[in-house]
């Protein structure tokens, strides 16, 4: 029961955390092309005041909530409710990029936001749910050995989330570089094509440098570069919605069975 809890937890919490380390840029690179007169960089920073107060909302309401409808209701509810909220963003950025939709832009703060809010709860109805498995004396060791999980999420949360979007942005790039000229490519940067990893780890090739040379009308992959990470961390978090699935009560036993 510790580990399928701390599974479910660990995947609410690496979302949470990931998608609060990458707010601010991943605002900019997504949605300041398709709507730069409202994605300014005040903008940005009032987004990530947002989701830092879905996460303190969350710590509050949810906590509330769960008092109602007890632990493992709300615990179900982090989960499972996590998983639409971040497959359906990379539709929300298609629908801004391609309509310029001003609700698509709300409706994707509103709902990272409201998934931070989960991961919130997660952390402030946690201590109460292991009093309810393990027993109130217990509560303290195995509360502290689940920060583990915690820890671990803050570690892997940001670096998933780097390392897709590195990945997207080396095959959009490979994409791009693909409609324009050899010779064109090796005059703009003195190296031929087949040298394109090394120049994408130099930085010397970006997009925007690519985009100068390709066809008019190529589109640009930058808004979309997040998308694969959305979709694994929904992944994700269906695997801890069944994780949580399979945690049930512990058995109490009596003092006559224990002697």
């Amino acid at each position: 029961q510790f580990w399928l809890l701390g599974g479910s937890f660990y995947a609410l919490a690496t979302g949470g955390i990931g998608m609060a380390s990458v707010a601010k840029p991943m605002m900019g690179e997504v949605f300041t092309s398709s709507l730069p007169a409202i994605v300014t960089s005040a903008f940005g920073a009032s987004y990530v005041l947002m989701l830092s107060a879905g996460n303190l909302g969350g710590r509050l309401g949810w906590s509330a909530v769960s008092e109602a409808i007890g632990r493992p209701k709300a615990f179900t509810i982090f989960t499972v409710g996590s998983i639409p909220i971040y497959l359906a963003l990379p539709e929300l950025v298609h629908m801004v990029t391609e309509d310029g939709s001003t609700a698509a832009l709300y409706a994707f703060c509103g709902s990272t936001a409201l998934g931070l809010s989960l991961m919130g709860g997660a952390y402030a109805t946690l201590p109460a749910y292991e009093a309810d498995l393990f027993g109130q004396k217990e509560v303290g060791p195995i509360h502290g050995r689940m920060l583990l999980f915690a820890s671990g999420a803050a570690v892997t949360g940001p670096a998933l989330i780097s390392s897709m979007r590195s990945s997207a942005e080396a095959a959009a790039l490979g994409d791009l570089v693909s409609k324009v000229p050899p010779a064109a490519f090796e005059e703009a940067f003195q190296a031929p094509m087949e040298a394109l990893p090394e120049l994408i780890s130099s930085k010397m090739v970006t997009i925007n440098k690519v985009l100068a040379l390709c066809p008019p009308g190529t589109i640009d992959p930058t808004p979309h570069l997040y998308d694969s990470t959305m979709h694994a961390l929904g992944g994700l978090m269906v695997a801890g919605a069944v994780s949580h699935a399979f945690v049930k009560p512990i058995a109490r036993r009596t003092l006559a069975e224990v002697q």
